[in-house]
């Protein structure tokens, strides 16, 4: 029996597929138990380890309300005058040991903060979007990693930066596993 040769429309579905899928992310986040949402949060600051000027502020800028989305409401800022962000290469572990103890200090019992590692259009004539970055919490009280998560993802020439970089955030965040107490059980 003579199989059906597949139709120009299957082929070019097949081709929408696979260009569908070129623009990819790649996401991992590690197993833990469930964060108190209602508990208090503290914002960190996100290091910037890219060649682009004020990369890290950019993604705190787009993480913070998706985490407020995620049900995360207390979520306190670091201090502005501890972000050392500039062109110059600041000393990004003391900047996040100081905002860490900040955190400490004001008796919050989470925080989040990371590292963006790419934040760019590609070079070429498309010049593709593409972003990285990890995040991590830290349960203050213990001083221990309790959640971690790492992602990369590029998008299509005329996508915007920002757009590739919330996708990618929003799917780590995603990964963050939140419950509905308040974390005074835990205290």
């Amino acid at each position: 029996m003579q199989r059906p040769v597949p139709s120009l429309i299957g082929r070019l579905a097949a081709l929408c597929l696979l260009l569908a899928l070129s623009a990819c992310a790649v996401v991992d986040v590690s197993k833990s138990a469930p964060l108190p949402a209602k508990a208090q949060w503290a914002m960190l600051p996100i290091v910037n380890h890219t060649e682009t000027p004020l990369a890290g502020l950019r993604a705190e800028s787009i993480l913070q309300p998706l985490l407020h989305q995620r049900g995360i409401a207390d979520l306190r800022p670091y201090p502005s005058s501890l972000s050392k962000e500039t062109m110059l290469a600041p000393d990004e572990r003391a900047t996040l040991d100081a905002a860490r103890n900040w955190a400490k200090e004001e008796g919050l019992r989470y925080a989040i903060g990371g590292s963006v590692d790419e934040w760019r259009y590609k070079v070429g004539v498309d010049g593709e979007p593409a972003v990285g970055l990890s995040l991590t919490v830290w349960d203050l009280q213990t001083g221990q990693v309790v959640w971690s998560g790492v992602g990369g993802k590029s998008g299509f020439s005329r996508e915007s930066l920002a757009a590739v970089a919330q996708k990618l955030m929003r799917d780590i965040v995603n990964g963050l596993p939140l419950s509905e107490n308040t974390g005074a059980e835990t205290r």
